[in-house]
C-alpha cells in the first residue's frame, strides 16, 4: 500500500483559525488574517477542539493518491460520503496480469497463500479468455457495420472487458484519489483507526493520519480513534487496549514517552 498526500488547503490551520476568529470577534473579510501567528492560530484551533465547535475545520481539504489497495477496500472506503473520490476504471483499463492484496493472515499460511495465488491465476485466466471471446464477437459485429477496422478493435476492446471484468477478484488492485475536507476526516479517522476496523482499511487511515499530523499537528492533536482523546465507545466490543492504542498514536504524532 501506497498514500501520497497529494495536495492539501495551503496553512490549513490558519484558515481554520481565521474561520472561527470571524464567528467570535468584529473582524472583517480583509482583516480577518491580521495577528494569527502560529500561536495564535494553535490557540483557536485547540479551543474549536475543547469547545466542540467543528464546522470550520471543513474549510481545510486534503487530497490523497492511493494505490496497492483492494477492490474490498474501495467498497468500505465509499461509505463515507462526505468526500471525493476518482478511481482507475475496470471498463476502460484492461487489467493485463492484474496486481492483488495478499492478506496477511493468508500469506501466513504457505498452503493457503499457494491456494491463494493459484486462484488469483485462475481468475486472469478467465478474465483473459471472456476479453478474447467477446472482444472476436463484437469486432466482428462493428465490422459487419462498417466501422473503420482501428476504430472497431478499440471499441470492441472496451466492450469486451467492461463484462470480463465481472470475474475479478475482490483482491484485485486498484488505484484512488481521494478528497475530503478536515472534518471528514476526524470522522473518517475515529472510524477506521480503531483497533476493531478491518486491517486493511485501518492501515490505510494510519497512513493518512501521519502525513496529516505533519502538515497540521494541531488540528489533529485529539485525531484518531474515539480512545485516543477520550473512552472507548465499543462497550463490551472494546478491544481492551487502550493504552497500547494511545501510545501508538503518540508515537505517530512524533511525541516522546
Amino acid at each position: 500500500m501506497k498514500v501520497t498526500l497529494v495536495t492539501h488547503t495551503p496553512m490549513p490551520e490558519k484558515v481554520i483559525a481565521s474561520s472561527a476568529k470571524l464567528c467570535y470577534s468584529a473582524a472583517t473579510i480583509d482583516t480577518v488574517m491580521e495577528g494569527l501567528t502560529e500561536e495564535k492560530t494553535a490557540s483557536f484551533v485547540d479551543m474549536l477542539s475543547e469547545i466542540g465547535h467543528e464546522s470550520p475545520i471543513e474549510h481545510a481539504s486534503f487530497t490523497f493518491g492511493i494505490e496497492g489497495v483492494s477492490r474490498s477496500l474501495l467498497a468500505q472506503l465509499t461509505r463515507h460520503r462526505m468526500a471525493s473520490y476518482s478511481v482507475q476504471s475496470q471498463r476502460y483499463v484492461q487489467e493485463k496480469m492484474f496486481d492483488f492484496v495478499l492478506p496477511p493472515e493468508i500469506e501466513a499460511i504457505p498452503e493457503a497463500a499457494e491456494e491463494y495465488r493459484k486462484a488469483m491465476e485462475e481468475d486472469q485466466a478467465h478474465y483473459d479468455s471472456l476479453t478474447a471471446i467477446l472482444k472476436a464477437k463484437h469486432l466482428k459485429d462493428m465490422l459487419e457495420a462498417g466501422m473503420e477496422e482501428k476504430a472497431a478493435n478499440r471499441a470492441a476492446e472496451k466492450k469486451a472487458i467492461e463484462d470480463a471484468r465481472f470475474v475479478l477478484p475482490n483482491a484485485c488492485a486498484t488505484k484512488i484519489m481521494m478528497t475530503m475536507n478536515a472534518r471528514s476526516l476526524m470522522n473518517f479517522f475515529h472510524h477506521r483507526c480503531c483497533h476493531r476496523a478491518q486491517w486493511e482499511i485501518r492501515e490505510l487511515a494510519e497512513k493518512m493520519f501521519a502525513l496529516c499530523v505533519e502538515v497540521a499537528p494541531h488540528l489533529f492533536r485529539n485525531a484518531g480513534p474515539s480512545c485516543v482523546a477520550g473512552k472507548c465507545p465499543e462497550g463490551k466490543m472494546s478491544c481492551g487496549k487502550m493504552l497500547e492504542v494511545r501510545a501508538r498514536y503518540a508515537a505517530l504524532r512524533g511525541e516522546k514517552e
